[in-house]
């Protein structure tokens, strides 16, 4: 038995992975209850599954063995990796999102999360920049698990990373200084305005538009000068 698991329900939907893990991917289910999210991400007929569902009640469901790749990420892009379900785990948030009444996110449901991401980063060596959202490793589709997940709240036990204060200012002459720093970062930059989107949603959720300004420019030149100086583990 797993300590950190009140649950197993293991789903078809899964393969060998051909790469070590390296990253978490978070997401919401966006589906009107726990149960109803299990049934598909169990469906041998949905193609899609998860190695985790944190129910809002605090409840830790697995659904498939770390050590296999599930099928939670789809067409997804992340610091050179394009199977990015073989590199990552991935966790699904019991959540209505976006269609059915965004929400903040139960603190019951985050405490549970938190032992479990913290497990996963000692057992895989995961640094905290790869602890990331499903809108941040596929901008162009999705937007979970969205602008109210506490990432701060992860920060301050060391399993995300914090919001840089961006205090050295707007770095980047033009807009496509910016993208080709955004894809250094590790975004899909594919479509520009999307990618903005997702960098917004993660790191200044307070305005997501998608234009370009000064503060999500030096936002992005403090996240590269910590990953640079090593401090992004």
């Amino acid at each position: 038995m797993d300590e950190l698991v009140h649950r197993l329900e293991p789903s078809p939907n899964f393969n060998d992975r051909d790469l070590p893990v390296s990253m978490v991917v978070i997401h919401y289910t966006e589906m009107t209850d726990k149960e109803v999210a299990l049934e598909r991400l169990c469906d041998p007929e949905s193609g899609v599954s998860a190695h985790y569902l944190i129910g809002s009640d605090g409840e830790v469901v697995q659904m498939v063995d770390e050590d296999k790749r599930a099928w939670h990420a789809g067409v997804a892009y992340w610091r050179g990796h394009k199977d990015v379900n073989s590199a990552s785990i991935g966790i699904e948030l019991d959540h209505p999102g976006h269609k059915f009444g965004y929400t903040e996110f139960p603190r019951v449901q985050i405490d549970a999360l938190v032992p479990l991401l913290s497990r996963m980063m000692k057992t895989h060596d995961i640094p905290r920049a790869n602890i990331v959202g499903h809108s941040d490793v596929a901008p162009m589709r999705k937007i979970d698990p969205g602008e109210f997940f506490p990432w701060n709240r992860l920060a301050e036990y060391g399993l995300a990373l914090p919001t840089p204060d961006a205090k050295l200012g707007d770095p980047f002459p033009n807009d496509g200084a910016f993208y080709l720093a955004l894809e250094r970062y590790g975004y899909d930059i594919t479509n520009g305005h999307a990618a903005v989107r997702s960098f917004q949603r993660r790191w200044r959720p307070h305005k997501i538009d998608g234009e370009i300004d000064g503060e999500i420019r030096a936002i992005l030149f403090q996240l590269l000068l910590d990953r640079d100086r090593g401090n992004a583990r």
